[in-house]
């Protein structure tokens, strides 16, 4: 029973920090009892610093006097009180700072008294949203805000064009690198070795072709937006050479890119193609700024961030920061135009143009990276934009390995049938039991009478008939001890054809090699044995 309590335990303490909003649990007394990890993010305190404080202390001061008497007031008839969008609600971040939120309530009955289960939502861009359209609906502007729409459903219809191609190219990629590796194992054991030399020289070239092919889908659909955080340890030096042929012919001939990076780069946890996707906005806009032709400098360093580190830069913290600088020398802004460049809908072009990425989008990665972005610019003089991330220790970064298997049984999901072949086989080598299905039902109808059961589900996200989320969960039910790995080639995960799956869950990107795929299972198979309750 112990065990099963902490297995519960633990489940409602991932279910609560997986719950989209902040969570705030308070006692009948008006102490926090606990809060979630979204709640952490968005107050800026952490759990043991919330614990027993005050729940007034999320409250901003211009209204934490009357707050008392409203918590009674709930008390003496509690409920549930849903979010009322556009209330006059807000919160108070540990840095004094304020923002609007949507606020839920309700009440749990434990062997303690009451608990009241706050939900907060930080509503800024909802109301910025709001702001802004009431604001172009009595003003003329209402032609350009439809131009951007129609701009914003043509990006996104490309998008999904892209994110639909990406699906059956990465595929197929997967089949081709593969197979490839197969025969070069079989070529490496022939004799004379000068015949076959030649053979194995293409053999590579093919899977150089393949790796190369992988690269432009992967920018392809950061570009348009339709990749998934999969944050890893990576230096960005190594993103900045993945990307400089495409800024080159990005830019044109008329502007000119030099990169200055460091010699030992700082290793930082991010997706890589969601930072590749970060320089090729930047370099757009940079581009842009320099219609007659300039110059496009990316620089990589360091950056020891203590109380002395450059004033004005709010919330950065000390620490060890791997930094990120564009520059251009374009025509700069002036300081009206800097003070909301990372704005969401802000723009400098004349209304009838059409309109670059934006910033906000950069911000919006690094942010959810953990990291800042600010621009320095003055007119005339070009702009310069900043990003820090936060470095990672050396022992962040050290893979699991690619051990083999030892004899456990994996069920592989797949509709591609090339592709769930050369899945199976390279398990089936490597000393895994494998079990193969086409779609979501049948691999159900297989775990279900598979008399073993499934030590490991390795399934598309993307597949027909039950989406890959939907049939992992199924499966969960008949082997809840069952690793989980999914495979995706659209990491965008369009709703209509399977969507993406949990946060938090293991994904592996197509096109993959054996050894990625092997390192990818075991790495699924440890952190799963390590969360299971001893």
């Amino acid at each position: 029973m112990t065990a099963v309590r902490q297995l519960t335990d633990q489940l409602q303490a991932a279910l609560l920090d997986a719950a989209p909003d902040a969570v705030v649990a308070v006692t009948g007394e008006g102490c926090i009892a606990l809060v979630n990890a979204q709640a952490e993010r968005l107050f800026g305190y952490t759990r043991q610093e919330l614990a027993g404080q005050s729940v007034e202390i999320l409250v901003p001061d211009a209204v934490k006097a009357g707050h008392p008497a409203l918590r009674a007031g709930y008390a003496a008839d509690p409920g549930s009180r849903p979010m009322a969008a556009r209330t006059e609600l807000s919160g108070r971040r540990r840095d004094g700072s304020t923002f609007p939120a949507e606020i839920s309530l309700s009440a749990i009955d434990t062997d303690d008294g009451v608990l009241v289960m706050a939900a907060v939502r930080d509503v800024t861009e909802t109301r910025q949203l709001w702001a802004e359209r009431e604001r172009l609906r009595a003003q003329p502007e209402r032609d350009q805000l439809e131009r951007q729409l129609h701009q914003s459903q043509r990006l996104e219809s490309l998008g999904q064009l892209a994110g639909g191609v990406a699906h059956d190219f990465n595929n197929l990629l997967s089949v081709i690198a593969n197979y490839a590796a197969f025969v070069r194992e079989e070529v490496a054991g022939q004799t004379p070795r000068e015949i076959w030399e030649p053979v194995d020289q293409d053999i590579q070239r093919i899977e150089l072709a393949a790796e190369r092919a992988a690269g432009l889908i992967r920018q392809l659909l950061a570009f348009a937006h339709r990749d998934v955080s999969q944050p890893r340890a990576l230096n960005l030096n190594d993103t900045v050479h993945t990307v400089e042929q495409l800024l080159a012919r990005t830019l044109g001939e008329h502007v000119e890119l030099t990169t200055d990076l460091a010699r030992e780069p700082y290793q930082v946890l991010a997706d890589p193609g969601q930072i590749e996707q970060v320089l090729i906005n930047l370099a757009v806009n940079a581009r842009d700024a320099m219609p007659s032709g300039g110059k496009l400098t990316i620089q990589t360093g360091h950056a020891e961030v203590d109380e002395s580190y450059p004033a004005g830069q709010d919330g950065l913290r000390p620490g060890r920061y791997a930094s990120l600088k564009v520059s251009d020398t374009g025509n700069g802004m002036p300081r009206s135009v800097l003070d909301r460049a990372l704005e969401p809908f802000f723009g400098t072009r004349p209304t009838g143009e059409e309109s670059g990425p934006g910033l906000a989008t950069v911000h919006g990665i690094v942010t959810q990276a953990g990291g800042y972005v600010w621009t320095d610019a003055e007119p005339g003089t070009g702009s310069t934009v900043t990003i820090l991330l936060p470095a990672i220790s050396q022992a962040a970064q050290q893979p699991q390995g690619s051990q083999p298997g030892a004899g456990e049984t994996v069920l592989v999901v797949e509709d591609e049938d090339a592709l769930r072949e050369v899945t199976r086989r390279i398990l089936a080598r490597n000393g895994y039991q494998v079990l193969t299905a086409a779609s979501g039902p049948e691999a159900i109808d297989a775990a279900s009478r598979h008399p073993g059961g499934i030590d490991i589900l390795l399934t598309d996200v993307v597949l027909p008939q039950l989406p890959g989320q939907e049939t992992a969960d199924r499966i969960r039910a008949l082997c809840p001890a069952a690793t989980v790995l999914f495979m995706s080639g659209y990491a965008g995960g369009a709703p209509d054809r399977g969507g993406v799956p949990e946060r938090g869950s293991n994904v592996i990107e197509k096109p993959f090699t054996a050894i990625t795929l092997l390192t990818s299972l075991r790495n699924a198979i440890t952190a799963s044995a390590g969360a299971r309750p001893s």
